[in-house]
């Protein structure tokens, strides 16, 4: 039995508490950083408080014109593409692992999708990882047909009841040479693990450890959360259709998406699998796995997915998201040296970036709308400096551009309308950082599932034509 009375999994992959979210006293690093940063500020609250106003207004400007120049440099990296690499003499064995937690609702569809898979049959393994009080889960999956290649896996229970927990337990119990996460709403091209294979095949140093292909938001049916829809769409266009391919060609640490990533299975092993009590485990990996010398890349054939739909579903799947990349961002920044300059630079660049935008748009958003509504109501100009105004619309542009070609990569439209509601959306994520942090603190591995349901073609395949989502 555990420490906490239940039983452990039967392999427990080998990942130190300093290298784990289960840990959460900051390391000596960190206590040095905070205790600077503290004394610092007291410093220049008591000496010279308008200078430091001044100073955080240009650090914040700084920032703002760091992020906006990064989204350039990505933007024009990701404009290169490698070609399809040559298939293999040989396919190696592939596993297929997908951890469910009351998925009953797309059980069928999910079987369907998978079943689709272009692969040898007898070089394929999946399971379906449920959680063993998931009675509901496992009846609907017993009531549809499934390859023979795909069954179920029951996991031990166990602290915590997380879906990298699961994937530990599914990795353990499989030795295929590659490895492939999915998730419930998932529908991947049938031709990505050929795909991922050849790629794996020419890498002739055997340092390419995963795969990252895209993923793309459709919605088949009505909808009743237009907007986050939308929004949500493109976010993900511009992520994984501009910044993923421009950090993998410049050879830079990513956090990874949580589904449709691809492993060496040796190499997964050795790193430590999955952080159990990390609620965003793929970011986690990706930073963990170039600090142990691996490299990343990004595939070509997509997986489709579904938004997560109104306000009530969207924002704990943000919540969840921010509160692991704060985890993430704990973990890395215990002793960053260790992931060398380069990536240190991607961890700021990505995760800090993220975080960081994400707590100050709201702020910026409503400083510039009321100083020009107060200056408008006086008659006068608006009190804000010209710099600083320029910095911040640079940041939108940015942003903009970046997402324009992410849609356009994706086969979405966008347009001004599209443009303009997304300052609305970025005011939301400074509201899922805010509830974010408060969970980090009141409970910090609890995972926040989001809800999926069927998404109206029954069990249609990738190609399916989906209705535009991105709007005008």
């Amino acid at each position: 039995m555990g420490a906490d009375g239940q039983r452990p999994l039967p392999y427990e992959f080998a990942l130190p508490a300093s290298d784990s979210a289960r840990r959460r006293a900051p390391s000596a690093f960190q206590w040095l950083v905070m205790a600077a940063s503290l004394i610092g500020l007291g410093a220049g609250v008591a000496t010279t408080p308008a200078t430091l106003g001044d100073a955080a207004v240009l650090l914040t400007l700084v920032a703002f014109g760091a992020g906006a120049a990064w989204r350039i440099l990505l933007a024009v990296v990701s404009l290169g593409r490698p070609g399809p690499p040559p298939d293999p003499q040989h396919l190696p064995a592939y596993a297929v692992l997908v951890a469910l937690h009351d998925e009953a609702e797309v059980a069928s569809q999910l079987i369907a999708a998978l079943s689709r898979i272009d692969y040898p049959p007898d070089r394929l393994q999946g399971f379906l990882l449920l959680e063993a009080h998931d009675q509901a889960t496992l009846a609907a999956i017993e009531a549809v047909e499934r390859p023979d290649w795909l069954r179920v896996l029951i996991v031990p229970p166990g602290h915590p009841r997380t879906k990298p927990r699961a994937l530990n337990h599914g990795l353990a119990r499989t030795r295929a040479d590659l490895v492939t996460v999915y998730d419930a709403e998932d529908r991947p091209d049938p031709l990505q693990l050929r795909e991922a294979a050849a790629r794996f095949a020419a890498d002739d140093g055997a340092r390419l450890a995963c795969l990252q292909a895209p993923l793309r938001i459709v919605r088949a049916g009505a909808t009743t959360s237009p907007f986050l829809d939308r929004q949500f769409a493109l976010e993900y266009a511009a992520l994984f259709e501009v910044t993923l391919p421009g950090l993998a060609r410049l050879g830079l640490p990513f956090p990874l998406g949580g589904t449709s990533n691809h492993f060496r299975a040796d190499v997964l092993r050795a790193v430590g699998g999955w952080d159990a009590h990390n609620v965003t485990e793929d970011a986690d990996l990706g930073f963990r796995l170039h600090r142990e010398g691996y490299r990343l890349g990004v595939l070509a054939r997509p997986t489709v997915e579904t938004p997560p739909g109104d306000l009530e579903h969207w924002l704990p799947q943000r919540t969840r998201w921010m509160k692991g990349y704060m985890q993430t961002w704990g973990v890395h920044t215990r002793r960053p040296w260790r992931l060398g300059l380069r990536g240190a630079i991607s961890l700021v660049m990505t995760l800090g970036m993220a975080l960081g935008s994400a707590a100050v748009h709201a702020p910026s958003i409503a400083w510039v709308a009321s100083s020009v509504l107060v200056a408008a109501a006086m008659g006068l100009p608006p009190a804000i400096p010209r710099t600083a105004l320029i910095v911040l619309c640079a940041g939108v542009i940015c942003a903009w551009l970046t997402a324009g070609i992410g849609a356009r990569r994706a086969g979405l439209t966008y347009g001004p309308a599209a443009m303009l509601q997304a300052l609305a959306y970025w005011s939301l994520l400074s509201i899922a950082f805010a509830h974010a942090a408060w969970r980090l603190v009141t409970d910090p591995f609890a995972w926040d599932k989001t809800r999926h349901r069927p998404d109206g073609v029954g069990d249609a395949g990738p190609t399916t034509a989906p209705r535009p989502i991105s709007g005008p």
